[in-house]
């Protein structure tokens, strides 16, 4: 089976315009992500896709492999397909975040490992909340799963509700998964998802995972223990500077 690694990344951006190309002690953040991406054994070949041409000039200027896609794209998704198409001879797509610069490639591992199991379409990563602060946090896409390990639906409240507790009790008596956003596809199973029109639930809740289970893909979830660190505005990069740099 093979590996491709996909890193989308778009210039533009409502809380981070040029987030890609800004600098992280002396490296850009897509130049971060793909040297981590590159780090992973599974991974055959690692691709950034983006749609700006300062994009694509800078990673050809540090030796990475690029792909010109449509500025048309709604998500990094429709631009792994649009890039997938053009190697047909890999298995399974990772999608990997363009502004998580420390990724840790075990959990690219991890998530690939998924696909050992044939029946596997499509599947990400999950992590066990501890805080009550992302246990409430709408940015915080939460997970539910049934027992094979398949993600049954994602949310931005909190999910499940637990009866009889007050809302300061709920991590005392029940596990709750928040979603780590990165994604695997079979080859045949991304071009197919990237074709369905947007679903009721995906527009209620802006999470496009729930197009694929409405129209009775299967997601595999595999754990992780191991943080993620998103860039999503200057003041997350600010602090990433002053914990780890500075």
């Amino acid at each position: 089976m093979k590996f491709l690694g996909i890193i989308p990344a778009r210039h533009a951006s409502t809380r981070f315009p040029g987030k890609p190309l800004a600098n992280i002690a002396g490296k850009t953040m897509i130049r971060r992500v793909y040297e981590q991406a590159l780090q992973c054994s599974l991974l055959e070949k690692v691709v950034v896709a983006t749609d700006d041409l300062q994009i694509f000039d800078h990673v050809l200027e540090f030796g990475g492999l690029v792909e010109m896609t449509s500025a048309q794209h709604q998500s990094g998704t429709d631009r792994c397909a649009e890039v997938s198409a053009i190697f047909p001879e890999f298995d399974v797509v990772i999608n990997i975040q363009g502004d998580e610069p420390f990724i840790n490639p075990n959990q690219i591992n991890k998530l690939a490992a998924c696909f050992t199991d044939e029946k596997t379409e499509l599947a990400t990563l999950v992590k066990k909340i501890s805080l009550e602060e992302e246990l409430h946090n709408f940015n915080t896409p939460k997970v539910v799963l049934n027992s094979k390990s398949e993600a049954i639906y994602f949310s931005r409240s909190v999910i499940p509700y637990v009866r009889g507790q007050q809302l300061q009790n709920w991590l005392q008596n029940h596990t709750f998964y928040k979603h780590i956003g990165i994604y695997g596809y079979r080859a045949d199973v991304l071009q197919t998802i990237t074709k369905l029109a947007v679903s009721p639930l995906e527009k209620a809740e802006s999470l496009e995972q729930l197009r694929w289970i409405e129209n009775g893909f299967r997601i595999k979830v595999a754990e992780t223990d191991l943080e993620t660190l998103a860039v999503d505005t200057p003041e997350d990069l600010e602090n990433i500077l002053r914990k780890y740099f500075i």
